[in-house]
């Protein structure tokens, strides 16, 4: 049963009084709104009218349809439908509600899903809390303080070579036929964090259904908050799912001082989103059909993590799928201009699994808390892994190409086997210290001290061989 469900039956008059108060606060409002029912112009997913003092981003419906303003130009208003434009008339009512999107935030957010509007999808309650606008400026730079807190996921292939800190922001970098979705419901489950939010965009109801029955049976619910636009819905609404996630995520990092996760799946299909609006505005577009903002408004998500000064924090993991492993694209190439870094799935055909790639995966702030909030060897012994794994490459390249193995080649193939499978995998859920004692004892097996090359007094401490 959901958090939500509990004594929920009780709680039938005090609904029925908040649907009466919400009633009557919809027509007080409607005395403000702006009306108007004279369309200038009407695109595939755009309309255009004449009106004054319209803001920019501000919401309205036209035909009963949500819609927000992308564009004005003197008193000409743009508004992009979300559902699409068929079927609407020139003379259709089009209302400005004087107020961007907004969101409702309180505790009452933990362990529900929501679409793209922030309205329940779980067949809960509406929310009860402070309305905030979502899409706001990210937190002023001299607000911010330095990145210097781990946050450990479990997963051995990020937290041994690829450590991430608070107020990180970090893409997957991952091929469309790659569990990606199965990664990030597991590092939602094991990460060390006091609230995990999800947006999940042009997600099947498959996937969507996998995050929720996994969450469920997790009994994780407690620290989930979800906002979901699947395949079924209309893709420019996708827009508004970061938006969504990273209000809820200021909300508590900022209120309740709250080291918050924010997981977005899937970046791409948002820029396709923003590709689509762009494409029926008869904007120009830039590079692979993208329009030519993409780099602001992918820039504006990501900046919104950061590290508080009073404690909170919010870290941003996003997955960016690519197209036939393309990292020259526009999306995977502006997103690693923006981020910290870049995590990189890749099929292991020598242990059949799925691995974080070890020479294409890079976290910039590691560094920060490697060896000093881990333990004091975690520096080498993860120089130390990698070198060795790029001793196996080289010793595999020469196999492939008919040279003959020398016999320490032989023992870094062994190695690189054994490493992939026990630490590089992404089904592979340890704690930090087992990770670095996995891979001294695989020092060990494999190779001799001075094959190794670690400081002497590392050595002494440590070496299992």
């Amino acid at each position: 049963m959901n958090c939500w469900q509990n004594g929920y039956h009780n709680q039938q008059p005090k609904l029925l009084t908040l649907k009466a108060r919400g009633e009557e606060e919809l027509m007080k409002t409607k005395a403000f709104q702006k009306i108007y029912t004279k369309i200038e112009n009407i695109t595939k997913a755009t309309c255009t009218i004449e009106a004054e003092g319209i803001a920019n981003e501000e919401m309205a419906t036209v035909d009963g349809r949500p819609a927000q303003v992308v564009k004005i130009n003197g008193n000409m208003i743009t508004l992009q439908i979300f559902p699409g434009t068929q079927g609407i008339a020139t003379n259709a009512e089009v209302v400005f509600l004087g107020k961007p999107p907004t969101l409702k935030v309180s505790d009452e957010l933990k362990g529900r899903f929501f679409d793209a509007y922030g309205q329940p999808i779980d067949g809960g309650p509406e929310i009860e809390g402070t309305e905030v606008e979502v899409g706001g400026p990210s937190v002023n730079p001299v607000r911010r303080k330095q990145p210097s807190e781990l946050i450990a996921t479990g997963i051995a292939g990020i937290d041994l070579n690829n450590t991430l800190v608070t107020g990180q922001k970090i893409p997957f970098f991952a091929d469309s036929d790659q569990p990606f979705n199965a990664v990030m419901a597991d590092v939602a489950l094991r990460a060390e964090a006091d609230v995990i939010i999800l947006g999940g965009m042009g997600m099947s109801n498959d996937d969507y259904l996998y995050y929720k029955t996994l969450f469920d049976n997790a009994g994780a619910l407690d620290r989930i908050v979800a906002f979901v636009n699947t395949t079924e819905n209309p893709p420019v609404e996708r827009l508004l799912v970061p938006d969504m996630c990273l209000s809820a995520a200021e909300h508590f990092a900022t209120e309740q001082q709250a080291k918050v996760l924010v997981l977005l799946t899937d970046m791409t299909l948002y820029a396709d989103a923003l590709s689509i609006v762009s494409n029926r505005m008869d904007q120009i577009p830039s590079k692979d059909s993208m329009p030519g903002s993409l780099y602001s408004d992918l820039a504006r998500i990501y900046e919104k993590a950061a590290q508080y000064p009073d404690g909170g924090s919010i870290t941003i993991i996003a997955v960016t799928t690519l197209s036939g492993g393309d990292i020259t694209h526009a999306i995977p190439d502006n997103t690693g201009y923006i981020t910290e870094g870049q995590l990189y799935l890749r099929r292991d055909t020598d242990i059949a699994k799925v691995i974080i790639d070890p020479f294409r995966s890079l976290s910039r702030l590691k560094q920060l808390v490697i060896g000093t909030k881990t333990r004091a060897d975690h520096p080498q012994v993860m120089n130390t892994a990698i070198r060795l794994y790029a001793d196996a490459a080289n010793a595999k390249t020469k196999l492939e190409n008919g040279f003959d193995l020398t016999e320490y080649d032989t023992r870094t193939l062994d190695f690189a086997k054994e490493y992939s499978r026990d630490l590089l995998a992404i089904d592979i859920n340890i704690e930090i210290d087992a990770m670095l004692d996995t891979a001294w004892r695989l020092f060990g097996k494999y190779f001799s001290k001075d094959e190794v090359g670690i400081k002497q007094e590392v050595m002494d401490k440590y070496w299992v061989g």
